[in-house]
């Protein structure tokens, strides 16, 4: 097995099936998804699929845990390269092989960014949470180097043997933080390639506290400063 794309689920019954039919129609390799305690009927649907590997938490334990486990799935099943995609609409699945490609060209990351000069708007960006995301980038940017544009976005492919260097165990939102973070200290070589800035739900909730976008920024600097300094002895 050299390839597998990892998708978590959390409450997405509306758009998951189509998602994954347009996933198909670009990648014939693995699919795990993960669904992460659905309440809305998405489990009964990902049951009745019979082209993806299905893995069910118990309750909701967070984007982050989604992710790990996939990885971990993904590893077991020997791939060499692995992509994550959101299962709401807003990633494009033509793009797939791009991100397969700029891996073999020598990234360790592929991180899709809706905020390059390619990167086609669909619809309104929420303001806070694009000031958030700039905020986070200019932290990252500023221990890195990278020149990174978009923190956030789901849409990544990575050298299989990255995420071992990677050893990821938060299990939240701010995942992504630790991940920039060890991606750093394991010397990653990190690319951004456009991708489309889809917003078709503006008033999605992170849930807890976290809708408060200066406690959401708080936490993700946490994340990336505790990530940072696990290493340093």
């Amino acid at each position: 097995m050299s390839d597998a794309v990892i998708m978590p689920v959390h409450d997405e019954a509306p758009t998951v099936c189509e998602v994954l039919d347009a996933v198909r129609e670009e990648f014939a390799g693995l699919v795990i998804v993960v669904d992460d305690g659905s309440t809305d009927g998405s489990a009964e649907i990902l049951a009745h699929r019979h082209d993806i590997v299905l893995v069910t938490h118990p309750g909701n334990l967070g984007y982050g845990r989604s992710l790990i486990d996939g990885f971990a799935l993904a590893r077991s099943a020997g791939a060499r390269r692995v992509l994550t995609m959101d299962c709401d609409g807003q990633h494009e699945p033509a793009h797939i092989a791009a991100f397969l490609a700029a891996i073999d060209s020598g990234a360790d990351i592929v991180s899709g960014s809706r905020y390059l000069p390619e990167s086609v708007a669909i619809g309104e960006t929420p303001g806070q949470r694009r000031e958030v995301n700039e905020r986070v980038a200019t932290e990252v940017n500023a221990v890195t180097g990278w020149g990174i544009t978009d923190a956030f976005c789901g849409f990544k492919a990575y050298r299989a043997g990255m995420l071992d260097c990677l050893d990821l165990s938060e299990p939240g939102y701010a995942m992504p933080m630790e991940l920039w973070a060890k991606a750093w200290r394991c010397s990653a070589r990190v690319r951004e390639l456009p991708v489309e800035r889809i917003y078709s739900d503006a008033d999605r909730s992170f849930g807890e506290d976290l809708d408060d976008p200066e406690r959401r920024f708080a936490y993700y600097l946490r994340v990336w400063r505790d990530a940072l300094g696990k290493d340093e002895g």
